[in-house]
C-alpha cells in the first residue's frame, strides 16, 4: 500500500463509526494506526515529516482516552469547548500533512497537487480557529460553517490521499526509466 493511501484508509476509519454497546468498532486508534504506517512510509525528503510525525503520534495517543464513551460525555458535560480543545492534535495533523504535501508537490513542479493541499491546510486551520471563535467568542452565528468544516477537511483529504497516492513526491511508484519500457 502506497503512504497516501494508508493515510486515506486511516482517515476514512476516523470518519467511519460502527456504534456498539457505546463504543466504535472502527476505533480511532486503528485508524490513527493507519496513518501512523503512512506518515512511516512517506519519502524522507518530504517537507514537515518530522513535524507530521510527531503530530501524528500525539493524535493517535490522544485518540486512546478518546475512545472511551465515559471520557466524550465527561469532556462535553463540562464544557463543549474541551472536547474541541482534545481534538486539536488530530485538527493539526490536517493542517501538518496539508502544508507538508504541498511543499512537496510544488517542489516536483506539481502546481495543481500543491494548491489542492495548501486549500487542505487553509482549511485545517479553519476547523482549529472557527470553533475557538463559536465557543471562545460566541459568534454562535458560525456553528454550522465550524461543522461543515470538521467534516468537509478530513473527506477532502480522503478524496486527494487516494488521487494523489502514485505520485513520485507523495512516495507513489517512481516513473518508469526510459531503459525499462520496450520499444517492441
Amino acid at each position: 500500500m502506497r503512504p497516501l493511501q494508508a493515510i486515506a484508509m486511516g482517515v476514512v476509519v476516523l470518519l467511519l463509526e460502527a456504534p456498539a454497546g457505546g463504543f466504535d468498532l472502527l476505533a480511532d486508534p486503528l485508524g490513527w494506526l493507519l496513518v501512523l504506517l503512512g506518515v512511516r512510509d512517506l519519502p524522507r525528503a518530504m517537507p514537515l515529516r518530522g513535524a507530521l510525525r510527531a503530530v501524528s503520534v500525539v493524535a493517535a495517543v490522544a485518540s486512546v482516552p478518546l475512545w472511551l464513551p465515559v471520557v466524550v460525555e465527561a469532556l462535553e458535560d463540562a464544557d463543549e469547548s474541551l472536547a474541541w480543545a482534545a481534538n486539536l492534535p488530530r485538527l493539526g495533523f490536517f493542517v501538518v500533512l496539508g502544508l507538508g504535501l504541498a511543499g512537496a508537490a510544488t517542489a516536483a513542479g506539481d502546481r495543481v497537487a500543491g494548491t489542492c493541499w495548501r486549500v487542505v491546510a487553509g482549511g485545517g486551520l479553519v476547523v482549529v480557529l472557527l470553533p475557538a471563535l463559536v465557543f471562545g467568542g460566541g459568534l454562535n452565528q458560525l456553528d454550522d460553517a465550524a461543522g461543515a468544516a470538521v467534516a468537509l477537511v478530513p473527506t477532502v483529504v480522503v478524496v486527494l490521499g487516494f488521487w494523489h497516492s502514485g505520485r513520485r513526491w507523495a512516495g507513489g511508484e517512481p516513473a518508469p526509466s526510459p531503459d525499462d519500457v520496450s520499444s517492441g
